[in-house]
């Protein structure tokens, strides 16, 4: 443990920062699962429901991935492979013409 009074509080801050951000992680990564499970129950039984379920995840994920990347919880460019790869998901499982 520090010494110093300020490299006290610095060890605080990183910690309660840690927690933060491991929560945010936390949520990408649960939204991202849940995006994928909806493009696959959307691939096996394609339907306007499932189609609108897909989006709203998709919606959900992305807003999640973007609201990280501005708090610098993750790189620029993990959010924008992330997004891509859901993206990518959606293109190839969905049925031909679904996709959007």
């Amino acid at each position: 443990m520090a010494n110093i009074k300020s490299a006290q509080k610095r060890v605080k801050i990183a910690e309660r920062n840690r927690l933060r951000n491991k929560a945010y992680k936390s949520a990408v990564r649960t939204l991202m699962k849940k995006c994928l499970v909806a493009v696959d129950t959307f691939a096996a039984q394609p339907s306007p429901e499932a189609e609108k379920e897909v989006q709203a995840a998709m919606s959900s994920a992305y807003s999640k991935i973007d609201k990280a990347v501005k708090r610098g919880v993750l790189h620029p460019n993990t959010g924008a492979r992330r997004k891509a790869r859901l993206a990518k998901a959606l293109k190839t499982k969905a049925p031909t013409g679904c996709a959007s």
